[in-house]
């Protein structure tokens, strides 16, 4: 189980201002009853006792936020910012420069994952994330008993086409002394084997602005680079799907002419986006 699927913590408490308030007020008249106070304008915003609970509850509201996250700062899912770092540094993991929480969540949870016994495929990740902050993901495997680890370097930059560089430097880590398994040899690439190239024609409403299909291949760019590219396979249904913005009443797939499918160690590459037009109707 991952840690997006395990159910919501139960250390954190779920808050609610009116809940503390009729606490506070129940309590109130029961302290006024025992001195013989029978009161009962509780009701009233204008009643001092009344003004004093409210002002407690929003207090011990902020107490039980504070609670809550000093709860959250102990635990990986929910750790950010200067609390993420001190939880990453028990585990002997440092933030890279520019690196997001996501990304250094993700770094800890495969080094501790590699130290366990069901390494190193995890500590080989691990490893090749921290050798540069350019690595989007990774993907290691092995080809029947051949000790070659093939590793396919997804990269943030250039549509996730990793260049040499980047793969030196994954190699270099991977190759380090206190890394490398002895009978290991690495063979490093790049995960963006295949490019593809995408036309679509695009039929807008009548009162459409054509900047709408100015804008779909930057649209469908960057929808794809937001995607976990590594085998991710390019379909029909959804070029379509992005390509439905407001506006748009019709969407036909002329290129690719089928899906594309990529290998699990695969990442597909958006090469050009074209936009045909399609006339306008409805």
């Amino acid at each position: 189980m991952t840690i997006p699927q395990l159910p919501a913590p139960a250390i954190i408490e779920k808050l609610d201002y009116e809940a503390l308030l009729a606490s506070l007020i129940e309590d109130a008249r029961a302290r006024l009853a025992e001195v013989g106070i029978a009161w009962d304008v509780g009701a009233l915003e204008t009643d001092p006792v009344t003004i004093v609970c409210q002002a407690f509850a929003y207090r011990e509201l902020l107490l039980r936020g504070r609670i809550n996250d000093a709860a959250r700062a102990n635990l990986l899912a929910f750790a950010r910012n200067s609390d993420l770092d001190h939880l990453a540094a028990f585990y002997d993991v440092v933030r890279l420069s520019g690196e997001t929480d996501t990304r250094l969540r993700e770094r800890v949870r495969l080094t501790i994952l590699g130290r366990s016994a069901g390494g190193p495929v995890e500590r080989y990740k691990a490893v090749a994330m921290a050798s540069d902050v350019r690595v989007r993901n990774v993907a290691i495997w092995r080809d029947g008993r051949d000790p070659t680890v093939r590793i396919a370097v997804l990269s943030t930059e250039a549509d996730g086409v990793a260049d040499q560089g980047l793969l030196d430097t994954v190699r270099a880590a991977l190759e380090a002394p206190s890394v490398r398994v002895v009978s290991d040899r690495f063979e490093v690439a790049s995960a963006v084997r295949k490019f593809v190239d995408v036309v679509l024609r695009v039929r807008l409403a009548p009162d459409a602005s054509q900047s709408v299909v100015a804008d779909l291949p930057t649209v469908l760019q960057e929808a794809w680079t937001a995607e976990a590219l590594l085998g991710l396979d390019l379909t029909a249904s959804w070029l379509v799907a992005r390509a439905m913005r407001p506006g748009v009443t019709r969407v036909e797939v002329i290129a690719p002419a089928e899906d594309v499918v990529a290998a699990p160690t695969e990442a597909i590459a958006l090469q050009s986006v074209v936009i045909e037009d399609g006339r306008r109707g409805r």
